[in-house]
Order: C-alpha cells, then structure tokens, then sequence
C-alpha cells in the first residue's frame, strides 16, 4: 500500500515493511499474506487485522511500547493521524513549548502520543466519555507520558470548549477531530456501505461508540459550536483547528468566522490515498 501524499515529513510515506511492522508487533504475522500482485499485506476488511497493523506502526516510534484499548473504540490510522500532527507544527512559528488541547481524544489519545513522540509537545486531552478516558489514562500510565499529557473530562454533550478552558490556560494550538454523523442510525447506515465496498457483509466492521461517531446535527453543528466557543476564549489559544470531512462545511464555518470577528480564516489540503480531506484553521 502506498502513501504518496502523505505529508513529506511523515515517516510512512513509503508505504508499509510488513516484516519490519512484525517485528515490531509480533502478533500482526497471523494476518499479513500475500496479495494478488505477490506483495505482503493485510486484509483492511478485517478490524483485527487492521488494529494489529496500526499497533505495528504506532510501536516503530521507540517511546511507545504498549496500546490497548477496547475494541468498539474506533482504531484510528496512524499514518492519516501523524498527518494533522505535521500539517500543525508546519502552522507553529514559535516551536519554544508548545502545548496542544486536543479535543475529543478517545480511549486512542493517538494524537497526544504522536504529538509528544515526533516533536515532544505537551498536550491537556479531552472527552466526554469516563471509559474513554480511564483507557487513555492507562495508555499514558503505561507508555510513561504522565509527564506530558494531562486528561480532563466534557460533562457537558453539548459543549466543546466551555467546561475545559481553565483560567490560566494557554495553548499554541487547539486541534480535534469531529464526529461525522448526526445520529447513531446514520452511523450504522455508513458502516454497513463501508462494509459492503470492502466486500464483507458483517454489520459492524467498522468500530467506534456514539460520541466518536455522532454528534447532534452532524460535523456541520459540532463545527459551529466550535466556532462560536473559540470567540468566547479568543486569546487562549493561538490556533484553533478542525479536520473537516465535508467541503460544504467549510464555506458555512468561513462565513460565520467573519461574523465572529476571526483574523485569518485558512484550509490546508490533506489526502491519503483516495480519501480526501482537510484542516480548517483559525484565530482571532
């Protein structure tokens, strides 16, 4: 498999060893085989398969040695992640002490643990789910980033940012990833679609619990309250930034940056493959 957009800085751009990933992860070997062009690779149907793959990638960093989360937890792809991480230090000007609020980082933290490994950022990590974040805690316990990475919970559904800034704050640049769906039935429908193009028909072959998935109203309302939240805390972080998976909503959150007095408003391009995404940046 070949990553060629990837980010030029991004150490999987070369696509994958399989025999280096093994060694890295033992466990991986059950599940590589050869292809129909003779090549060694995986099957990216198989959730197992796919979690055991990305373990193998995350474990070539010498600082990570062990990430266990529950398997109805989205497992993210790490070269598409080590991306955002990138495409955001290229943002940094000042790379003296950069801490990061990441917003909504799952039983994964994946972005935390890329952030610290690749450039040794500090990060306050968030979400609104307890068993998410009592398994992010163990990840970081485990990989001895208690140093770096610090956790808080959104017991508020309906907030992004109220409820987490503190008073004496200060981040270099907020980051997040947002659900895409508006419901859990609409995350059901596109699991199943996902299934069926990979040719496999089990319901649920892709992982990832409603607060990963679904938001009220979709990406395009969890975007604005964003939006809307980072004018209420304009001078806490230098950046703040989102991925967006659909373009039309980056038209609709540009227009409302206006409204809310944003200083610079950019997108930078992000692809791996033939998915086709983006970051949305701004500040005030």
């Amino acid at each position: 498999m070949t990553e060629k957009k990837l980010h030029p800085k991004n150490k999987f751009n070369k696509g994958y060893n399989f025999n280096e990933l093994i060694i890295n992860n033992p466990s991986l070997k059950e599940f590589v085989l050869e292809n129909k062009f003779g090549n060694l690779s995986i099957d990216f149907s198989n959730t197992k398969a796919v979690k055991e793959l990305n373990k193998a990638l995350l474990f070539s960093y010498d600082k990570i040695s062990i990430w266990d989360f529950p398997d109805e937890n989205l497992c993210p792809p790490i070269p598409g992640r080590l991306d955002y991480i990138h495409y955001l230090n290229d943002l940094i000007v000042d790379k003296n002490d950069i801490k990061v609020l990441d917003i909504g980082t799952g039983a994964t933290c994946i972005y935390p643990l890329l952030g610290v490994t690749e450039y040794d950022w500090s990060f306050v990590a968030t979400d609104i789910d307890l068993d998410s974040l009592d398994t992010a805690q163990d990840i970081i316990d485990d990989n001895n980033f208690d140093h770096k990475i610090e956790l808080r919970q959104q017991f508020d559904e309906m907030n992004i940012l109220k409820g987490i800034i503190e008073e004496n704050d200060s981040f270099t640049v907020t980051m997040c990833n947002p659900p895409f769906y508006k419901s859990a039935e609409e995350a059901r429908g596109a699991n199943k679609r996902k299934s069926r193009n990979l040719g496999n028909n089990a319901v649920r072959n892709f992982s990832g619990n409603n607060n990963e998935l679904w938001y009220v109203g979709g990406e395009k309302a969890f975007l604005h309250t964003y939006l809307y939240e980072s004018s209420q805390f304009p001078k806490t972080s230098t950046w703040f930034t989102s991925l967006v998976s659909k373009k039309e909503n980056v038209e609709s959150l540009k227009k409302s940056s206006k409204k809310l007095n944003v200083s610079e408003f950019k997108v930078i391009p992000m692809s791996q493959g033939n998915k086709v995404t983006r970051i949305v940046c701004w500040r005030f």
